[in-house]
């Protein structure tokens, strides 16, 4: 199967030790040749690298590998094919599409028996809608592909507004289990996923394919000060990061299989989902919270996206708050209170639906 490599950092930093010995395993180390693919990055935008030809023998992975390039997030993949034909660009992950005005990245390694055919299921509240007006369309033939749009198909079908991070974690975790559901032994499902510079999410449902010895699974490390040296596994290479990071600095790798040979590998748990920030692991949705504090959450400039300023939720499943700047005390809205300040939303009919009784809330509604 295919491999997996994500890191996300407190810092912006560079990705190429790592990238070096995970090259490898496209064609030399390992037998990983039917192409790779790497995205990271930049402020809102998203560079993207990807090759049908082994990352082990590829000039544009060399070219990766040697330039100088640092970032908060990114993700990579070397692709052994099992659905959808080998050497060909379409198939090549990690896969990347917009929404809501944020560019999301995704790269997968495993089997889904329920997008292994060409009418691929709805997700969540996205199975109400006629899969002919499906926002998201796979291009190639992989069921990597066709989940993640099955996936984004069913956020923009869920949200009015940018969901918090608790509750995209959340929602995330439902979906997962969704997709597993009725197939649990025979699906493996290892994923990345990025949403913004900041966020990148990692999910494990592991296992081996049929008379293969072959774990897939996800791990990960941490690299935090005081830092030491790590050796690659698949090539002669060693890096000494107390002389190149500083004591801001904080790592984390995630890798299909363990990169190096001298640091504390941490294997996630099936299925677990974990949102990296700042080179820390978050597992439990209200811990996310945290990060929403400190102005990470989920940005965008498209106005009929962006949170309202009413803490109040529309629904469980539709979760509208402040923006992170804002410093009103939460204290200063309760309940007894009743609040009158217009509640802003994208489309009124469908906040309408979601609402169904609630009269107080919805005479607030107003449509931008």
């Amino acid at each position: 199967m295919c491999q997996l490599l994500g890191m996300n950092a407190a810092e912006p930093t560079s990705f190429s030790f790592s990238f070096r010995g995970f090259a490898k395993r496209g064609g030399c180390s390992d037998k990983h040749c039917d192409g790779w693919g790497l995205a990271f990055y930049e402020g809102r935008g998203l560079r993207c690298f990807t090759d049908p030809a082994p990352a082990a023998h590829s000039p544009i992975a060399a070219l990766v590998e040697q330039y100088p390039m640092k970032t908060y997030s990114m993700m990579a993949h070397i692709r052994y094919a099992t659905q959808g034909s080998g050497g060909t660009l379409e198939n090549v992950h990690p896969f990347s599409r917009e929404m809501w005005g944020i560019q999301w990245c995704f790269c997968h390694n495993g089997d889904i028996p329920k997008f292994s055919r060409d009418d691929c299921p709805g997700l969540g509240r996205a199975k109400e809608q006629n899969t002919e007006h499906m926002s998201y369309n796979p291009v190639g033939d992989t069921d990597s592909e066709a989940v993640f749009c099955a996936i984004l198909n069913s956020l923009k079908a869920e949200f009015l507004a940018l969901p918090t991070l608790p509750v995209l974690h959340e929602t995330l975790q439902r979906l997962c289990c969704e997709i597993v559901q009725d197939f649990e032994n025979e699906t493996i499902f290892n994923f990345l996923l990025g949403c913004g510079q900041y966020t990148l999410f990692a999910f494990s449902w592991p296992g081996s394919r049929p008379n293969s010895s072959v774990w897939n699974g996800l791990y990960y490390t941490l690299r935090r000060p005081p830092f030491t040296t790590a050796s690659l596994i698949d090539c002669n290479y060693t890096m000494d990061f107390s002389k190149t990071n500083k004591s801001t600095d904080a790592v984390a790798v995630i890798a299909t299989k363990p990169l190096t040979k001298d640091e504390v590998w941490i294997e996630v748990k099936r299925g677990e989902l974990i949102l990296f920030d700042k080179g820390l692991p978050y597992t439990v949705p209200t811990d996310c919270q945290k990060i929403e504090k400190q102005g990470r959450g989920l940005k965008t400039k498209c106005k009929s996206m962006q949170r309202i300023r009413d803490v109040r939720k529309l629904s469980p499943s539709v979760m509208i708050s402040k923006e992170s700047s804002d410093e009103e005390d939460d204290s200063s809205l309760k309940e007894s209170e009743p609040n009158q300040s217009p509640i802003i939303v994208a489309d009124i009919t469908k906040a309408m639906k979601v609402l169904h009784h609630d009269s107080d809330t919805i005479s607030r509604l107003i449509e931008i």
